[in-house]
């Protein structure tokens, strides 16, 4: 399985790049994955309306010319859908029986993800109904996937 996490922003945290790195590891025995961080817009404190969603409309573009046709495409939205880790497992798992072998995890700059992006994801995942910082969400999605694997395979993983 070939698996992307499309970002916004570049990582700058030291200890999140260290945390990133080891599941970059790990998970090399499980598939081939691509980190690939596209360009913040830089966008003053107070924005109207019309201001985020031009800065929301670019940072999207930016993601969809990252995204192959033959990708399958999970956004993570606030709004999205909560599962488990042995849901979200599951759901790994069907996309590898099917064929789905190309999987793309779309992570959005601070202010979310355009509309267009939401329209082509396959699948909107939410990890809580809380705002979690975007940078920390990189970490936080590649243990769980991580940790998917492991259960697909029915090894030993803390709980």
């Amino acid at each position: 399985m070939q698996i992307s996490v499309i970002s916004v922003g570049k990582l700058k945290e030291k200890y999140l790049k260290q945390g990133i790195d080891e599941y970059k590891k790990r998970l090399g025995a499980y598939c081939t994955l691509n980190l690939i961080e596209v360009p913040d817009e830089k966008a003053p404190e107070k924005l109207s309306d019309a201001e985020m969603e031009e800065i929301k409309n670019k940072e999207g573009e930016r993601i969809l010319q990252r995204i192959n046709q033959d990708t399958y495409v999970i956004t993570l939205e606030i709004k999205g859908k909560q599962l488990t880790s042995e849901q979200l497992a599951k759901e790994m798992d069907q996309l590898a029986i099917h064929g789905k072998s190309k999987v793309a995890f779309v992570i959005g700059g601070s202010l979310g993800l355009s509309q267009d992006v939401m329209n082509r994801s396959n699948f909107a995942l939410s990890f809580s109904k809380m705002t979690l910082p975007h940078q920390l969400m990189r970490l936080v999605l590649l243990e769980q996937v991580y940790r998917a694997f492991r259960i697909n395979r029915n090894e030993p993983y803390h709980k």
